[in-house]
């Protein structure tokens, strides 16, 4: 049978998940100026921009543990509730200290709102097509990406600051209402999923052997002993693959905020305004076919030639920086991190089993989130002893630094 992917509960996480990623990038973009306009330094500014990543780092580090003590769609609600009204909160600013602490707060409303609703979109994938699946939902993500950025520069030129935070504000509470209206009766362990309990336990077991008959090995777990030391937050098993994309992400990072600066040096200005515009392409060209790829073929045939593309585009745009070479740096970064952070992600899930997916996803993302975090501070450290084209071969060098890690994670998954 060819299960359907383009559900009504698939729509509404896709939509949520696409507004909580564009709140992120609209703001990591704008932010820092903001900060600036009021006075502050550049060290200072980019501590603004950080603190978000470190807030959700820490929410994610927690929420993987509390997703199933109080259930996906009530700490998705709680979660996405204080995100809007941190939102809210920026209009009240009038201080840089301030400023800090909402950026703070919104981290933690997104960390744990984003790990309840990746929670919930990878258990309604249909698992006959877990990777094609996982491809199709990871492109929220991915495309916010793309034009968060490029949305936030618009409205902050045409509305300024004020324009930006009622944008994330309007963003943040459309992804509470897509939420609110999905149907996880059957789903969520949460007590809020259905009055029926034993009904709901009945069809949580029917599912349970659904997932294992889909995707014998590494979705059938045996009884579990409740969770010791680390794994009580974490999945021990989902670790090499998501440092993978850890590595992965501090590769592609060196363009997301450094771009701006590196057109400016290398009189590109024009050009790269259009990068983001080719890597939303060519992700919506082939996503969901490195998806159905991973699925018929396995997960090498997509992993280890992205890791190779996002090498040498970086490569290519820091040993002769033009037209050609920002496209094809596009083009290698959406092969890179654009593919595998959802190919990673689909890997760890099936790695931890279904009962550990949701501190599998808590894993993969805290290093996703980590990478995107730590990057811009350790690159821009380079940038100014080395320069931007000792930094992007830097980079390019820690992204190929994830193909041994790969391999480590492959053997493990084969054991």
């Amino acid at each position: 049978m060819h299960e359907k992917i383009l559900t009504k509960n698939f729509i509404f996480a896709f939509l949520s998940l696409f507004c909580s990623a564009m709140v992120m990038y609209m703001l990591l973009g704008t932010i820092t100026e903001y900060a600036e306009g009021m006075g502050t330094g550049v060290m200072l500014a980019g501590l603004v921009s950080g603190i978000y990543v470190f807030g959700g780092l820490c929410s994610r580090l927690a929420s993987g543990a509390i997703l199933q003590k109080l259930g996906w769609k009530r700490l998705a609600v709680i979660a996405m509730t204080a995100h809007f009204l941190a939102c809210c909160c920026y209009f009240l600013v009038d201080s840089i200290g301030t400023l800090i602490l909402i950026r703070f707060i919104h981290g933690l409303g997104f960390g744990a709102s984003a790990n309840a609703t990746m929670t919930i979109g990878m258990a309604i994938l249909p698992k006959s097509r877990y990777g094609e699946a996982t491809g199709y939902f990871m492109m929220a993500t991915t495309l916010a990406v793309a034009a968060g950025p490029f949305a936030g520069g618009l409205v902050y030129d045409s509305l300024g600051p004020t324009g930006c935070f009622a944008m994330a504000a309007l963003l943040s509470l459309l992804m509470l209402v897509f939420i609110v209206l999905m149907d996880l009766r059957g789903i969520d362990p949460g007590p809020h999923a259905g009055t029926d309990t034993r009904a709901r336990a009945k069809g949580t077991a029917s599912q349970s052997e659904t997932l294992a008959d889909a995707q014998s090995a590494p979705l059938h777990d045996a009884p579990q002993a409740a969770p010791k030391g680390i794994n009580k937050l974490l999945e021990v098993k989902a670790f090499p693959i998501s440092i993978c994309v850890l590595l992965c992400a501090m590769g592609y990072v060196s363009i997301m905020s450094f771009y701006r600066l590196y057109a400016a040096e290398v009189d590109l200005t024009r050009e790269f305004t259009y990068y983001f515009l080719f890597y939303g392409g060519f992700l919506l060209a082939t996503r969901p076919l490195a998806g159905k790829l991973q699925d018929r073929f396995g997960d090498h045939i997509v992993c280890i030639p992205g890791i190779i593309a996002q090498t040498i585009g970086l490569i290519l745009l820091a040993w002769h920086p033009c037209m050609v070479t920002i496209v094809l740096c596009a083009l290698g970064c959406a092969l890179g991190f654009g593919t595998l952070n959802s190919a990673c992600n689909a890997i760890a899930c099936r790695m931890a089993g279904e009962k550990r997916r949701p501190y599998a996803i808590t894993t993969f993302w805290l290093c996703c989130d980590g990478g995107v975090g730590i990057g811009p501070t350790i690159l821009g450290a380079i940038v100014t002893v080395a320069g931007f084209t000792a930094m992007y071969y830097i980079a390019a060098a820690v992204t190929l630094a994830a193909l041994p890690l790969y391999y480590f994670a492959a053997m493990r998954k084969n054991d």
